[in-house]
């Protein structure tokens, strides 16, 4: 049987959300807050370990994180890393995260932290499409649309570094071609985020 690969997760959660008015992160929702959705979807998938990674609201956001970690007795190892240079874009967010991975790290998942309804099926079969030297990254699609998180093949990691300002992985992944495994899912949490603050009333009750 091949062994399992070593995966990890990032949660990026560094930015100041602004068109939701500030502290987007932090906002009511379910039980908990907004972040909580994404943290859980980090936490229950294949990994080794989670690093969350912080810009805006730094202290606030890292004591979420703490608090979720708590109250959901997590069995995975947590790191919080803080991107002092979050203010130039999602790429900040994104070096600082994949910097801090150990060096045994053979692929991670990005979670968006503004993304808290990725259904639980779908970071396994993310683990199960990702297969190097072929398939370098593995991404959902819904109805056509392609959605988080993305998990990428070490391999991969260089590219992402050298990203600037707000690009994110978009352009590195979608030119991957056939080293890119979608995998369809039904759910569209794959696709929903939250941008403004009427977008928390079409995410439901929250967990």
């Amino acid at each position: 049987m091949q062994r399992p690969m070593e995966l990890h997760a990032l949660v990026l959660a560094a930015g100041a959300g602004t068109r939701f008015g500030g502290r987007k992160l932090l906002a009511p929702w379910g039980t908990g807050v907004l972040l909580h959705g994404a943290l859980r979807s980090a936490f229950s998938a294949p990994v080794a370990s989670v690093a969350v990674v912080t810009g805006a609201d730094a202290e606030a956001i890292s004591a979420a994180v703490r608090d979720f970690a708590r109250e959901d007795a997590a069995k995975v190892d947590l790191q919080i890393v803080h991107a002092a240079d979050y203010g130039t874009g999602v790429s900040a967010s994104l070096r600082a995260g994949l910097t801090a991975l150990p060096s045994s790290a053979e692929g991670v998942f990005v979670f968006l932290g503004d993304m808290p309804c990725i259904p639980a099926a779908v970071p396994p079969a993310l683990a199960d499409a990702l297969a190097p030297p072929d398939i370098l990254a593995a991404a959902p699609v819904h109805e056509g649309r392609r959605g988080h998180p993305v998990l990428v093949a070490k391999a991969l990691i260089p590219q992402f570094l050298m990203l600037r300002g707000d690009e994110g992985a978009k352009r590195i992944i979608g030119g991957l071609g056939p080293a890119l495994a979608l995998v369809p899912t039904a759910d569209p949490g794959v696709l929903l985020d939250v941008d403004e603050t009427a977008d928390l009333a079409r995410l439901g009750p929250g967990l």
